[in-house]
């Protein structure tokens, strides 16, 4: 019976992702809804697309086995992106009329620094969806106790996130995720209320994480410790602004103002309810701790999972796989779209037609492409599996690539006016060189190897556009 009501909440999913398709007529419309949403809509996309697998099942294991201190990436990092890129970035870049943040580096230096832009960012997905496609086919296996395997749930899932995003685009995205985004508030709160009680309340469950110094935050009194944590902040923090997702949510905005405060407030509501998840998988300590035991080493991912199926009744277990799907679902359809798009528009569409392109023919190759990154995506995430990565390390690592590449010449392309070509070229070069090698060469580095790489992409765009006289305006 539950996996039936979970069927049943894909197929209002599929429906509601349809209906809204229905309002794509042209390019613009399927990537940026044509600038037509209203604040509580953007506020609800921006918190639902981050608030994902990792946020739910990832970040819970992570707080099990590293503390509070090994959350400073996601979510203080990824909510630390929201807030600047609402306050700092988003007004500049809205006035731009930018298709896609690809195309602001096209517009700033030029078409070779745009398909390096463009393949970094894309690159940064490959893990972000990943991880949420991963989770479906955790989600599938828990649901029918084994009868789909992980493999077989993550390709089932990454079809019925495919279908609709195809077909709608930024409508379809932005419809499901705010109906998803009632779905995870509500179901999650009331999940949340259920374990609390059977936990004796809130009080308890806090005191023996405080006890077990699960809030250990900040980091031991050391240079090495100290820049490992600054890095951790900054992965997610300065890496994920330079993404498609992050811009477009902005850039679908009615105005302006709506691009900064949905961007601001969306951050700020995905930080403080970050906190629901911990409690839920925490709460677990105290009810079932035989559970806890058996998988914190080897499953710490699944705790939550197998607390609500092993303790609350069926109609909460669908409440809760209901948001679960929701989480899951709307960052995933998000997530796919914005690398596509990123590639169709800069990477594809100039090599394809350097002569121009009809409107129609660049929304079948859009949509060619969602089909195209969704297989690639669904091959990372089972070779993935196959690795046994973590989902919330699979998150982390994928913005290493645009805090080293991407970061530094958007930041200085727009707010320094001697940044220039060199610079930019020198900035991407330098941190790309040293971080890769250094990625693959340290093992266990007490100072993350992004570091380097985000230090060096700095020195490259100081030194490269004071070296060269010529300013890009």
């Amino acid at each position: 019976m539950l996996i039936g009501f979970v069927v049943l909440y894909l197929v209002v999913s599929i429906g509601i992702g349809l209906l809204a398709a229905k309002r794509v007529h042209n390019t613009a419309d399927f990537m940026t809804t044509g600038r037509q949403l209203s604040l509580p809509v953007v506020v609800g996309v921006v918190f639902a697309t981050w608030f994902g697998a990792e946020t739910v099942l990832g970040i819970p294991g992570t707080f099990y086995q590293e503390n509070l201190g090994g959350l400073i990436s996601d979510p203080f990092g990824a909510a630390l992106c929201l807030v600047l890129f609402g306050l700092i970035f988003a007004r500049r870049l809205y006035r731009m009329n930018l298709l896609t943040l690809g195309d602001f580096y096209r517009q700033r230096f030029n078409r070779k620094v745009e398909i390096i832009a463009a393949i970094a960012i894309t690159l940064s997905y490959l893990g972000w969806v990943a991880a949420q496609i991963t989770a479906l086919g955790m989600v599938f296996n828990v649901l029918t106790q084994g009868a789909i395997s992980e493999p077989l749930g993550i390709l089932i899932g990454a079809s019925v996130v495919l279908l609709y995003t195809v077909v709608g685009g930024m409508w379809s995205v932005a419809m499901t995720t705010f109906f998803q985004m009632i779905v995870i508030v509500v179901g999650l709160t009331i999940i949340a209320f259920m374990l609390g009680n059977m936990a004796g309340g809130i009080a308890p469950v806090v005191e023996h994480a405080k006890a077990a110094g699960k809030f250990e935050f900040w980091p031991a009194l050391n240079t090495a410790a100290i820049l490992a944590f600054i890095t951790g902040l900054l992965t997610l923090g300065f890496g994920s602004i330079p993404q498609q997702d992050v811009f477009q949510r902005a850039n679908s905005s009615r105005t302006e103002n709506i691009a900064v405060w949905g961007s601001v407030l969306g951050g700020v509501m995905y930080l403080l309810f970050a906190a629901i998840p911990l409690f839920i998988a925490y709460s677990a300590t105290v009810i079932d701790p035989a559970l806890v035991a058996r998988l914190i080493h080897s499953d710490a991912d699944k705790i939550m999972m197998q607390l609500i199926q092993n303790h609350l009744p069926l109609w909460a277990q669908v409440i809760f796989y209901g948001s679960l799907m929701a989480v899951i679902m709307s960052t995933a359809s998000g997530t796919l779209l914005a690398p596509s798009v990123t590639i169709a528009e800069n990477l594809l569409k100039g090599w394809i037609a350097p002569n121009g392109m009809s409107d129609q023919a660049f929304l079948r190759l859009t949509r060619w492409v969602i089909v195209g990154f969704a297989l690639a995506v669904t091959g990372y995430s089972l070779w993935e599996h196959a690795g046994n990565t973590s989902i919330h390390n699979m998150v982390e690592n994928a913005y290493k690539v645009t805090l080293v590449v991407a970061f530094v010449p958007l930041f200085a392309g727009l707010f320094w006016r001697r940044a220039n070509l060199t610079g930019a070229y020198w900035s991407m070069g330098l941190g790309l060189v040293v971080w890769l090698p250094l990625e693959f060469l340290l093992t266990n580095p007490t100072v993350p190897a992004q570091f380097y790489g985000f230090a060096a992409s700095i020195a490259g765009m100081v030194l490269g556009s004071l070296i060269s006289r010529r300013v890009s305006i």
